[in-house]
């Protein structure tokens, strides 16, 4: 992948933009960016977000990169997408904004998130590559535990009163967790999707 420029000493730094636009995927396409705002009129959080995607385009192209890898912006997005289906001019907004929190993990600029957000990862993973789905106890159990058992106890008992909740409306069922059939073509899949990020991040080099 392209080396960033330092972080800036300055507010305004069009490195950056140029940067964004040269290497995030989809980043040509913010010149088409007409600040319509129908991207953050269609994010279901967007009233949650200090910036909102619109603002946030507007950061880059003004070349703010400390207070874009600094946005919440980037971590409140939940992928629903409408943002990528609804733009007049067919800007992959959300596949921008998870590039740029990944730059700002990678610069560190957000070192608590991404604490956090590898904790739960790592469960969801770990679910989806043993049993071919995900199942919502085996996450939880493996997020809260990982602070250790005293810090799992705790969070459990935080969350029985949901728990039970979600079971009586059999939202979280019982048992042992079902796996999927044909376990072994699920790894094929991951294993080509490996092969695939592979190449693409020796290609941007």
């Amino acid at each position: 992948m392209t080396t960033m420029s330092p972080t800036p000493t300055r507010p305004y730094d069009l490195g950056f933009t140029r940067w964004v636009y040269q290497n995030i995927d989809g980043g040509d396409r913010m010149a088409l960016c007409m600040q319509c705002g129908v991207c953050s009129g269609s994010c279901p959080l967007s009233t949650t977000m200090d910036n909102g995607p619109r603002k946030t385009f507007m950061m880059i192209r003004a070349g703010m990169k400390d207070a874009v890898l600094k946005s919440d912006t980037l971590w409140n997005c939940v992928s629903c997408y409408n943002c990528v289906v609804r733009c007049p001019r067919h800007v992959p907004v959300a596949y921008i904004l998870h590039e740029l929190a990944t730059l700002a993990v990678r610069e560190g600029y957000a070192p608590a998130r991404t604490s956090e957000t590898n904790k739960f990862v790592k469960g969801f993973t770990w679910s989806f590559e043993t049993f071919g789905r995900t199942d919502e106890r085996i996450i939880s159990l493996f997020y809260y535990f990982q602070d250790g058992f005293v810090a799992g106890i705790k969070k459990l008992l935080a969350f029985k009163s949901i728990a039970f909740a979600f079971v009586k409306v059999g939202r979280l069922p019982l048992g042992l967790p079902h796996r999927i059939k044909n376990r072994g073509e699920l790894k094929k899949m991951l294993a080509a999707a490996a092969a695939i990020e592979a190449r693409h991040t020796a290609g941007r080099k």
